[in-house]
């Protein structure tokens, strides 16, 4: 991934309109918007501002990636267990129709699996669009958080295949679902900044080259 790719994921993750994050780089719009066409490169005194107002490095801005993430690397809180535990609760609640429980927000929908010492717990509000949060605690104690916000954009949406697209992650890309997915007519798209330990992303989906979905979030481990 390059540049303008990363920059454009970053705003977006963040919320940001174009105008909004020139205000913040004290820039113009038209900068921001050439800088995510490839047309120009902001200098080092931008690439350092960026790198702090995206809690994301010098090094990871500059240096052009052959995949849409980074390393995930282990902690001393396992952090392969916690996405192994991730990827089964994924597998057994939202994404597989299975084990909704009562609600525990008003008008929300709720779904819990727990093995072992791991509860991971998935709540959302709205439907065409949404907003949820999902959690893992480990004894108790919450050890991760990711937050989402979404919308339906087109009549071809399919909600099934969302949820199949979702059943894909990996271990290498446990965030949402992978990077890219396919069935049919509908394509999923999946790009994500950082790792398990902090991260933005953004999916999409698409059908008959028409975008239908579209979904920011970001997440990370507590402490």
């Amino acid at each position: 991934m390059i540049f303008p790719e990363k920059l454009q994921i970053l705003r977006k993750s963040k919320g940001y309109t174009q105008e909004e994050l020139s205000e913040k780089l004290n820039v113009s719009r038209q900068a921001i918007a050439k800088w995510e066409s490839g047309q120009s490169y902001p200098d080092i005194v931008n690439i350092i501002q960026i790198s702090n107002l995206m809690n994301v490095t010098v090094d990871f801005l500059v240096k052009d990636q052959e995949c849409s993430i980074l390393p995930i690397k282990s902690v001393a809180n396992n952090v392969d267990e916690i996405i192994d535990f991730r990827l089964k609760a994924n597998v057994n609640t939202y994404a597989a129709f299975m084990n909704e429980v009562n609600a525990t927000r008003l008008d929300s929908h709720d779904f819990r699996y727990e093995e072992g010492q791991y509860v991971y717990h998935d709540t959302y509000i709205g439907g065409e669009k949404f907003a949820g949060e999902e959690a893992i605690w480990k004894e108790g104690k919450a050890i991760y958080a990711m937050n989402y916000l979404g919308r339906v954009l087109g009549e071809n949406f399919s909600g099934n295949f969302l949820k199949e697209a979702l059943r894909q992650a990996t271990h290498d890309m446990p965030y949402r679902g992978p990077e890219f997915y396919q069935s049919g007519e509908y394509i999923y798209k999946c790009k994500v900044t950082g790792d398990f330990h902090w991260y933005q992303g953004y999916e999409e989906i698409y059908c008959n080259n028409e975008k239908v979905y579209e979904c920011y979030f970001h997440g990370g481990l507590m402490r």
